[in-house]
């Protein structure tokens, strides 16, 4: 990584009514020099050897269809103008009532998609791919808010119900099946949601760009890339791939605790924009009091060349601030986040208790009501969890310990838990 420093613009926002959310998106965008300076900024450089660095191949003719040839680095960094097809990507995670903080509140996606077209960017469409690949994008959009904001836009919806197959030399993945959408467009605006998350701590702008994988193959990811770090490289390696020019973080009432979809609503009262999407997840960090660190999305995001959480400058109403300085003035220090320091190996002498070690999902039995959706949430081949009796049960011999079920269920009957001797083991645990 080069010296320049990544911004992260940070503006206060107490509601979601709309004039509020308006105002604080227009701040934090002049505090990025706004639209025309901020599409005109050149990505961070890649390390040497890294995927970033590699050529792109594409057929001239079958451009807009995304057909991909070679070892790309990406897709096309297109020059932006007003007439550049744009993509509004919020997480639309799973069909829930957007003051349960699961998913992009459509107050935010609304002023995202006001202020593009206000500065003459009418060429728009929207998207994500939910959780649930047997749900319809547009279903879930409506039951979020999402549809109803974009309709008053004029904003159609993007082509997110099928993929194409696109290769990619990344230091995880070889391949990815992305939304046709994604490869139709000019440009992404990634609109994610702060939120904790079983699996990588936290998600935010790194892990909402996995809404533009496609469909069924989400899941496959999952199995495919099973542990904490190589799902982080993965993750890593498609933001090199699709590369949002632009990260809108709806932080108003952000998600704790049992993440991403079964966590507790708890004001947060921020908006963040930046075009480093590794910077603005490590304010976040810095904003709950957790160490950027142990957020695998975050080293690896730097590691690979995605961006930066060592070298930011957060700009906000009150002048420039480092992370630290918005974390004590801004942050939550309760925010009931992981921070403890995970079994990765480490303990060699002791291996034989890595069982131990480890978390898992639990169904909270008084809850479930045996609706099957975390089976169906499952990536393993024969299934780690299955309904018996009207009840979900797990099969640990099987579970990859991916979190998809905890991730997916809507009555949040499934929690994630660690053992005695992990608490005990580790002296950071907030017990």
């Amino acid at each position: 990584m080069n010296n320049v420093k990544s911004k992260v613009a940070l503006v206060r926002c107490f509601s979601y009514q709309q004039e509020e959310v308006e105002q604080a998106l227009a701040k934090g965008l002049a505090f990025l020099g706004g639209f025309s300076n901020i599409f005109s900024a050149k990505p961070p450089a890649a390390s040497s050897g890294d995927a970033a660095d590699r050529s792109l191949t594409r057929d001239p003719e079958a451009d807009r269809a995304g057909v991909m040839s070679g070892e790309p680095a990406g897709l096309p960094r297109r020059q932006i103008t007003t007439e550049s097809r744009l993509i509004l990507k919020p997480n639309l995670l799973a069909k829930t009532d957007p003051d349960k903080a699961c998913t992009t509140h459509p107050a935010v996606f609304h002023a995202v998609g006001k202020a593009l077209q206000e500065a003459g960017y009418t060429n728009l469409k929207y998207g994500d791919s939910p959780g649930n690949p047997m749900i319809r994008v547009e279903k879930v959009a409506e039951e979020c808010g999402i549809k109803q904001a974009a309709d008053d836009l004029g904003i159609p919806m993007g082509d997110f119900e099928h993929g194409t197959q696109v290769g990619f030399a990344g230091r995880a993945a070889d391949h990815f099946v992305l939304c046709n959408e994604v490869l139709a467009a000019d440009g992404i605006i990634n609109v994610c949601k702060m939120k904790t998350h079983q699996l990588e701590r936290i998600t935010g702008a790194m892990k909402n760009t996995f809404g533009c994988v496609f469909g069924i193959n989400k899941g496959a990811s999952h199995a495919r890339f099973a542990t904490a770090e190589t799902f982080a490289k993965m993750i890593a390696d498609l933001n090199l791939l699709v590369h949002p020019i632009l990260h809108v973080m709806d932080g108003v009432v952000a998600m704790e605790g049992n993440g991403p979809q079964s966590g507790t609503p708890t004001p947060m009262n921020v908006l963040m924009l930046s075009t480093d999407p590794v910077a603005l997840d490590a304010v976040f960090c810095h904003l709950v009091n957790l160490d950027p660190e142990l957020v695998p999305t975050n080293v690896s995001g730097m590691e690979q060349g995605v961006g930066t959480f060592a070298e930011i400058e957060v700009l906000t109403e009150e002048g420039r601030m480092t992370p630290e300085e918005v974390g004590k003035k801004y942050g939550n220090k309760k925010f009931n986040v992981q921070r403890s320091k995970e079994f990765r190996g480490a303990l060699k002498p002791v291996r034989f208790l890595k069982p131990f070690l480890e978390k898992k999902p639990v169904v909270k039995r008084k809850k479930c009501v045996g609706c099957g959706i975390c089976v169906r949430a499952c990536p393993v081949e024969g299934k780690a969890i299955e309904v018996s009796g009207g009840k979900a049960e797990y099969d640990y011999s099987k579970c990859i310990k991916c979190y998809c079920c905890q991730e997916m269920c809507p009555e949040e009957a499934i929690t994630v838990k660690k053992s005695l001797l992990a608490r005990i083991a580790d002296r950071r645990w907030r017990l």
